[in-house]
């Protein structure tokens, strides 16, 4: 295997490179000493220059050529009126690397960033950083006493952060933190959930784009949305505040009043200016839950707002500026919304760049557990006492929580109001069974609107055609009646697969059930669509 090029690109400095006669060599200068290490090859050399040291330049490419023969001078002017102007000086190197032809395949590059003016240096250093300049900072010294012709000393400076142990150590700890804060410390054990939640924090921390979150009601949509404006409050990349509505209670002309604001006078009623809740999220982060329920009008204008920054105001004629982070949330189907028109196409784009699914409980029951011991955790906090089960009461209430016959309808929601009901009624801050045998029987009863999966019974001659339909077993008839019944109760393939074969696919190592409700459908001769018709 080929050893790898040097190649060294710095400017020039005008005044420690600088030097005439003999006792230039008695002189420590950056750019030639480069190339006196004796243990050190420079194989290319990628001198950069402002208009005026053409001298210079030729100078030390002389002197290069007789300390180290080996050493190719590539003289590359860059032009910059201003040296000390930070826009200037970092649109030229810009421009200089997009151009290069870097191979880091073939080339090691060392960005030489102890000549030049400190703007100079500021933006070499802030270009190697995001890799616009693929390799490492060289930083070099002149020798500690002095000596004439030494080379002096050289660093490198890899800005590859995961290269260092302790550091790459405490991003771990602090990524780890993070996603600790998303849970709120809660001890998640499903596997699905916690590599969303990983990923969740990687996308907050670098990215301001929109966020998707999809789920039934009672997911945690907007408790997610919250703890991802905390999080970016606390590490100072959001200034503004955390604005959340639900769009479902907008209505008529007040929906877009309400959003983006509107001008005195606009209609009947409007006394005064208001600002809408878009402004109010400027440089915050603004929460749209159920997103699907906005009108088409509401979409377009919402679209422009998150694209180009601004928008106009109910019954004005002057666009206001705002610049938040959406997050949007939905218990629709929106891929299905806009094929029936009813959602925007290109509002669906824009926002479905990071989109995330929230599972239900039913689909994270080995999460019930430690949600449990957090809501405890939480009332005891805010009532200033401790409550907890007797072992009798936890496991109790744990297989009837973990059965088919928990529903979990409202999903955390119900979790927490359940919790709730128990803590209250405990004595001394113990559930006891009698509680727990009460609470089931009130769930029970909350949830026994929905104990028949097949409440909507599913018309099959609509389904299937009258002719099809009446060639079915009844058997297969009264089947396929539930499982068209669960799909048209879910939000998707996999989400209605899971409630079907929640028993059997924990025998599986890799259940796939969307594939397995998508075969068994196709016995039928129908596809997903076919069904949520």
């Amino acid at each position: 295997m080929n050893k790898k090029k040097t190649v060294v690109i710095g400017f020039i400095g005008t005044q420690l490179d600088s030097g005439t006669g003999s006792a230039r060599w008695e002189k420590w200068r950056p750019t030639v000493a480069l190339t006196q290490h004796e243990d050190v090859v420079i194989d290319r050399l990628e001198l950069l220059f402002n208009r005026d040291p053409t001298r210079l330049v030729d100078q030390v490419t002389q002197d290069i050529g007789k300390v180290s023969p080996e050493t190719e001078i590539v003289p590359r002017q860059i032009d910059i009126d201003d040296p000390w102007d930070f826009e200037q000086v970092y649109g030229a190197l810009f421009d200089f690397a997009r151009a290069y032809p870097f191979e880091p395949d073939r080339e090691d590059y060392w960005i030489h960033i102890t000549t030049g003016t400190h703007v100079v240096q500021i933006c070499l250093f802030l270009m190697t950083e995001a890799r616009y300049f693929p390799g490492c900072l060289l930083q070099t010294s002149p020798p500690r006493r002095h000596a004439p012709g030494a080379p002096g000393t050289l660093a490198l400076i890899d800005l590859d952060l995961s290269k260092y142990d302790q550091i790459a150590r405490r991003f771990s700890r602090e990524q780890q933190d993070a996603v600790a804060f998303l849970k709120s410390g809660i001890a998640t054990r499903n596997v699905r959930f916690n590599t969303m939640i990983d990923e969740i924090e990687r996308v907050a921390i670098k990215s301001r784009a929109p966020i998707l979150l999809m789920g039934p009601t009672g997911a945690g949509k907007s408790f997610l949305a919250r703890r991802l404006y905390e999080l970016k409050k606390a590490r100072r990349q959001v200034a503004g505040r955390f604005v959340e509505i639900n769009c479902a209670t907008l209505h008529g002309d007040g929906a877009g009043s309400t959003l983006f604001g509107h001008v005195k006078g606009a209609f009947t009623g409007a006394m005064s200016e208001r600002s809408g809740l878009l402004r109010t999220a400027d440089k915050g982060v603004l929460f749209l839950d159920e997103i699907g329920e906005l009108g088409l009008d509401e979409q377009a204008m919402l679209l422009k707002a998150i694209e180009e920054k601004r928008f106009l105001p109910v019954g004005g004629d002057h666009e206001v500026h705002s610049d938040f982070q959406l997050v949007a949330g939905t218990n629709r189907d929106l891929a299905r919304e806009v094929a029936h028109g009813r959602f925007r196409e290109d509002l669906f784009a824009r926002i479905n760049l990071w989109t995330y699914e929230l599972p239900g409980l039913v689909e994270r029951s080995e999460d019930i557990e430690p949600n449990i011991e957090y809501l405890l955790r939480e009332f005891g906090a805010e009532h200033g006492h401790m409550v907890r089960f007797n072992k009798e009461a936890r496991d109790h209430y744990m297989r009837f929580a973990m059965s088919q016959d928990a529903r979990w309808t409202g999903n955390f929601r119900d979790l927490s109001a359940s919790m709730t009901r128990m803590a209250t009624l405990a004595e001394s801050g113990r559930i006891n069974d009698t509680i727990v045998a009460g609470e089931i029987a009130r769930l029970r009863q909350l949830w026994r609107p929905f104990d028949d999966t097949g409440a909507q019974q599913a018309d099959l001659d609509q389904v299937l055609g009258a002719a099809a339909a009446a060639q079915l077993d009844q058997f297969d008839a009264l089947q396929l009646q539930a499982v068209v019944g669960v799909c048209r109760q879910s939000m998707s393939l996999s989400d209605a697969g899971r409630k079907l074969f929640a028993v059997s696919r924990t025998a599986k190592r890799q259940p796939n059930d969307a594939d397995r409700l998508k075969k068994y459908l196709a016995r039928f001769g129908l596809s997903w669509d076919d069904v949520r018709g």
